[in-house]
């Protein structure tokens, strides 16, 4: 891990990140959900669990929305900050999302894999780590 709390992902098709397979969706309108879904499928990643976190999810631990079936929240704007969240996929299937992501045209948002800490906090919390942490990094450069 860097001096910055970051460590860098590799790009191996056998170690996975931390926590279930699934992915957690956070602030995106029910068109964009769709266009994400579509990438998803583009990309043979459909396999991967894809949950939608509501308004009513933000005091829900990353454990306990992770542990819900999909497709929880699909079909509901969210009025929470962009992210996404990935547990459980392996570092190559994390470099195809991103860069299938890019392709979307769909606003800025925050990226972040579960780690044992963070799949004890408040998904609230972890959206508000991420903006801290962003305009952190956004300062320094």
């Amino acid at each position: 891990m860097s001096p910055s709390g970051f460590s860098k992902v590799g790009a191996s098709a056998r170690k996975r990140i931390y926590g279930p397979r699934s992915v957690l969706v956070c602030g995106y309108t029910v068109s964009e959900q769709d266009a994400l879904l579509a990438m998803m499928e583009r990309f043979r990643l459909t396999d991967l669990p894809a949950l939608f976190a509501t308004g009513d999810d933000m005091d829900r631990t990353l454990s306990e929305l992770l542990s819900l079936a999909p497709p929880h929240g699909r079909g509901q704007d969210s009025p929470l900050p962009r992210a996404i969240i990935l547990a459980g996929i392996t570092e190559k299937e994390l470099s195809t999302f991103m860069a299938a992501w890019k392709h979307l045209g769909l606003p800025r948002q925050n990226w972040a894999t579960l780690t044992p800490t963070s799949e004890t906090w408040s998904l609230i919390d972890l959206l508000t780590e991420l903006d801290l942490e962003r305009i952190a990094m956004s300062s320094k450069s």
